[in-house]
């Protein structure tokens, strides 16, 4: 079982990775995970490469991160909830996800056959709302053929850590019962 964890946290010790230590803790199999603010990764340039070549004409860190997502079995966004949207550095990196997009609009391939489970942990505090964020995140699983398994959401970080959030740390269980469950996605026929 292999997971790949994007993670859009610039603090090292803040809540995001508190929670996030919690989850790998607990998570079965291999990981790889993605640090928006620490990897050495640009945001997609719109140079239209990708409209008719594999991949990106970039070289740096998300070549790894291509291969990874084309061999894991589960994807995971985890981040702090920055004016009700997931971290702007998080968003550049994941732009690089254009690639996929032109495969299947501009060349007519599939640019990952394999199936994912996807999951989604958003933390916040303040006066805004996790819909947006959660809605991107989302958005951004499908890119990667990751289906939306669950998501949680810890949004009252300024009285409480995530971990201490019981709704948000029973939904995060639930992510990873299924997570290391594995049900397998490759053979479910998809309905148009």
């Amino acid at each position: 079982m292999k997971t790949l964890i994007l993670n859009g946290s610039p603090r090292k010790n803040g809540d995001t990775m508190t929670w996030l230590k919690e989850f790998i803790n607990k998570l079965d199999g291999e990981y790889k995970i993605v640090n928006a603010y620490k990897c050495n990764i640009n945001p997609c340039i719109d140079c239209r490469y990708c409209w008719e070549n594999e991949g990106c004409c970039q070289k740096d860190e998300m070549q790894e991160v291509y291969k990874y997502i084309q061999e894991c079995d589960n994807i995971l966004i985890a981040s702090p909830i920055y004016f009700s949207e997931l971290t702007g550095q998080l968003l550049a990196i994941m732009s690089r996800l254009q690639t996929y997009w032109c495969a299947r609009f501009f060349r007519k391939v599939t640019p990952i056959a394999k199936k994912k489970r996807g999951g989604v942990l958003l933390v916040g505090g303040g006066d805004g709302s996790m819909e947006k964020a959660s809605d991107t995140a989302v958005c951004i699983l499908n890119k990667m053929n990751a289906k939306l398994i669950g998501a949680a959401y810890s949004h009252n970080t300024e009285s409480i850590s995530p971990i201490y959030d019981n709704d948000a740390m029973r939904s995060m269980e639930n992510i990873l019962v299924q997570f290391n469950e594995g049900e397998d996605y490759r053979n479910e026929k998809e309905v148009t």
